[in-house]
């Protein structure tokens, strides 16, 4: 299954949705790079959406990571929402929800940024 990724463009913030699986950096290159792109236009809090993502390992969690760090360099911050049980096992695992903000739904995602 290949991966892929949509961004939407809100007034103040911006949704990234994943799905698929992440499991190669390259991958993920389009995907960092578009971030770079909306933390210049001052889309600095970010909503990432991880209903569709049905597999990562740890190039997947090292893309997650970047998005975080992206974000809080441009002075935002970034929530991730709608996990499925298998990548919250992850996140849980490795620790990693110390360092995100994890909600469930998107509503408290964007709560938790201010929106």
């Amino acid at each position: 299954m290949n991966f892929d990724f949509t961004i939407t463009k809100h007034e103040t913030y911006a949704v990234i949705s994943l799905s698929g699986e992440l499991i190669e950096k390259s991958q993920a290159t389009q995907l960092l790079e578009k971030t770079e792109e909306l933390v210049k236009e001052n889309f600095t809090k970010l909503a990432i959406d991880l209903e569709q993502l049905k597999y990562m390992n740890s190039s997947g969690l090292n893309t997650l990571i970047q998005l975080l760090t992206k974000a809080r360099v441009g002075g935002g911050e970034a929530v991730l929402f709608n996990m499925a049980k298998k990548i919250n096992e992850l996140i849980l695992i490795t620790k990693l929800h110390t360092l995100f903000k994890v909600t469930q739904t998107k509503e408290e995602a964007l709560k938790l940024l201010g929106i």
